[in-house]
């Protein structure tokens, strides 16, 4: 697995279902490998920790790409910190919003269709 924008420490990794009483308990939590990759086990799991200090929407994904279809990815939400440094930039003020651009090259028309009308404009 790979998570982008962030490497993080594999704490954990088994094969099986992760039993959440027992497993916890094989953590290494003293020093655990520092990565941006791990090998999850066939038909296992692994565990891992990231200090969240880089804000945005992160892929964490699989790099065997038939994976993708068994659900070996996900995308994790990482919100601004309390500082300038742990926060996204603004948009710059000369920027189009995304009311006075088209999306992906799509306007959006009189006789648009159901499924771009709830596209959420921001």
């Amino acid at each position: 697995m790979h998570l982008h924008g962030h490497s993080f420490y594999v704490v954990g990794l088994g094969k099986g279902i992760f039993n959440p009483d027992e497993d916890p308990k094989g953590y290494n939590l003293v020093d655990p490998p520092y990565q941006n990759n791990s090998i999850v086990p066939k038909l296992g799991w692994f565990a891992l920790r990231f200090r969240a200090s880089n804000p945005g929407v992160w892929f964490m994904h699989c790099h065997i790409d038939h994976h993708y279809t068994y659900g070996m990815n996900t995308v994790l939400v990482v919100k601004n910190g309390g500082t300038p440094k742990t926060s996204l930039l603004e948009r710059p003020p000369e920027t189009p919003s995304c009311k006075s651009s088209s999306i992906h090259g799509i306007q959006k028309s009189r006789n648009s269709t159901e499924k771009f009308d709830r596209v959420r404009m921001i």
